[in-house]
């Protein structure tokens, strides 16, 4: 007679970032997705603000050359800062950061294909284990926490 019930235990599920050699918790382990998107998007009023300053407010509504102005300052600021000090401005202020699986800096190289991937927008949201969007698979990076 087969039983519908549920056994006592079951085996626990590897934690995100396991598989990767990354903590459960704590400083370097995967950052949250909270973490991420608010990053993100501290990143982009960021751009937007600087880009404004920089070009004038068409940079917001208008057309042609200005109209690409605020991603042009997201990806130059993300790659400066992510080259220089693991991650671009909305992650350092949020404690999240990139890191190399391999442990080695990310350099420019990783860090301006990585910024371009984030802006052609669909790498980013193809994620697959680990949290990880096509774009940090391909430059063999994750978003770790800082704190």
């Amino acid at each position: 007679m087969a039983s519908n019930a549920i056994p006592a235990s079951t085996p626990s599920e590897p934690y995100p970032g396991q598989r990767l050699g990354l903590p459960a918790q704590g400083r370097g382990s995967l950052a949250t997705w909270q973490g991420r998107v608010t990053a993100l998007v501290v990143d982009w009023v960021a751009s937007m603000l600087v880009a404004s300053g920089l070009f004038g407010t068409g940079v917001i509504s208008g057309d042609g050359w200005r109209a690409w102005m605020v991603m042009v300052v997201f990806f130059v600021e993300s790659t400066v800062l992510s080259a220089l000090a693991g991650g671009s401005f909305g992650q350092l202020v949020t404690k999240i950061g990139i890191a190399r699986l391999d442990g080695l800096p990310l350099g420019f190289v990783r860090a301006a294909l990585r910024a371009a991937l984030v802006c052609l927008v669909l790498p980013a949201v193809v994620v697959g284990q680990d949290r990880r969007g096509l774009h940090d698979t391909v430059v063999g990076t994750v978003v770790i926490k800082r704190r």
